[in-house]
């Protein structure tokens, strides 16, 4: 990479970074190129230059983040991790997406994106579904899972819990509590409301 593109490289890279940083705080309607372009320190005429428009902006910026997302979430699933540890992160990764964006974007994005929509369908079946199957196979196979319980019953489980607990976790102040019902979650989800003792 010669001195121009890699100067280029840190213009773009800086303008996709002033636009999350924007994303996480504000809606896509309520983000305008002029905005960006003073908020990073270049001409609209380079953030057009380098995306084409703003919708191609944000796209890219979302495709990216999503995929770095995917390649975490792949590499705690199939680490070395315990099956509680895997639970316990899977459970975080709706809140940490929601962190990093306003509530709004998403929902933007998938209604007016043909193709943040098609991408984000295709990674669910492609790849972040197969792991969470082959996880939970591999943690029965090993006994960690009980074989009256199937895979299919612990999916539908694990995607009830996820889908509500971002929204309860939103719900809670301090830090503290928000990791005292992290864990609590993930113990109900192993053991149920009665604990541990009841599974001797």
């Amino acid at each position: 990479m010669n001195g121009f593109e890699r100067r280029a490289r840190q213009i773009k890279d800086k303008i996709k970074e002033t636009t999350l940083n924007m994303l996480s705080m504000s809606s896509v309607k309520a983000i305008r190129i002029a905005d960006i372009a003073k908020e990073a320190g270049v001409s609209q005429v380079t953030i057009y230059n380098y995306f084409g428009s703003k919708e191609a902006l944000i796209r890219e910026i979302f495709l990216e983040f999503m995929e770095s997302i995917l390649d975490e979430f792949e590499g705690v699933v199939t680490g070395k991790a315990t099956l509680k540890e895997k639970i316990e992160y899977i459970i975080l990764q709706k809140k940490k997406i929601s962190h990093s964006f306003h509530p709004s974007v998403l929902a933007e994005l998938m209604e007016n994106d043909l193709e943040v929509r098609f991408m984000i369908q295709k990674t669910y079946e492609e790849r972040s579904l197969p792991l969470v199957v082959e996880l939970l196979a591999k943690s029965k196979a090993n006994g960690e899972i009980s074989n009256d319980i199937s895979v299919n019953t612990v999916m539908l489980y694990l995607s009830m819990l996820n889908d509500s607990s971002h929204r309860m976790l939103e719900s809670i102040q301090y830090e503290e509590d928000q990791e005292k019902l992290i864990e609590e979650m993930v113990n109900v989800f192993f053991y149920g409301i009665c604990g541990p003792q009841t599974q001797k």
